[in-house]
């Protein structure tokens, strides 16, 4: 069985790598092609790190040239254009991470998912503003509401605050993935799968 990467922002245990293996696992009850078992997440760091070669870990590289690796999954946040011109915003992180793909010469393998915000035109955004776009209305008011008057200035700050707050308010159900903003990012996960050996 050869093994499928996924490679995602943050450290190793974090709000993507929850969120993906939840999501997996919710898939892999309705889809029977889904075997968690396959998956071998990879923690990037930061988001600069995705456009840098020499930080892939070799057991990677080494595995998709020797074919070993089956695929190789990023997901990375948009981020917002205003706050890096060079990689922030959605267009710009898809043209630099198939600029990388390219040197890596994993174009064969790979497939990109960009978390942003749904409701936003130019699809800025992070997994913490993905989130939020999932949540009842009432709700998602509130905390809008407080992070407004709070008035973080730091991004960092204000993404940590929106995931505590987040969690607090929703414990036992962590994440609506019947809502249809997960569509597009399940759609991902289960290709991932049907092709696969």
């Amino acid at each position: 069985m050869r093994p499928i990467y996924i490679l995602h922002e943050g450290q190793t245990k974090n709000e993507d790598n929850e969120l993906l293996e939840l999501l997996i696992n919710h898939l892999s009850k309705e889809i029977t092609e889904i075997n968690p078992d396959m998956i071998e997440y990879h923690a990037m760091g930061g988001k600069s790190n995705f456009f840098k070669t020499e930080m892939y870990p070799k057991l990677l590289t080494q595995g998709v040239e020797t074919d070993v690796v089956q695929k190789v999954l990023f997901i990375i946040d948009a981020d917002y254009k205003k706050n890096d011109k060079v990689y922030g915003g959605f267009e710009n992180t898809q043209n630099k991470i198939n600029v990388i793909i390219e040197q890596l010469n994993f174009q064969a393998v790979s497939s990109v998912y960009i978390m942003h915000d749904p409701r936003i035109e130019n699809k800025d955004g992070y997994l913490e503003s993905f989130i939020l776009s999932t949540i009842p209305e009432q709700q998602k008011n509130c905390i809008e509401c407080f992070l407004a008057c709070s008035q973080f200035q730091s991004k960092e700050n204000h993404k940590k605050i929106l995931n505590q707050i987040y969690k607090l308010a929703y414990p036992n159900a962590p994440y609506d993935f019947s809502h249809s903003y997960f569509n597009d990012l399940k759609t991902k996960l289960t290709q991932l799968f049907a092709e696969s050996e």
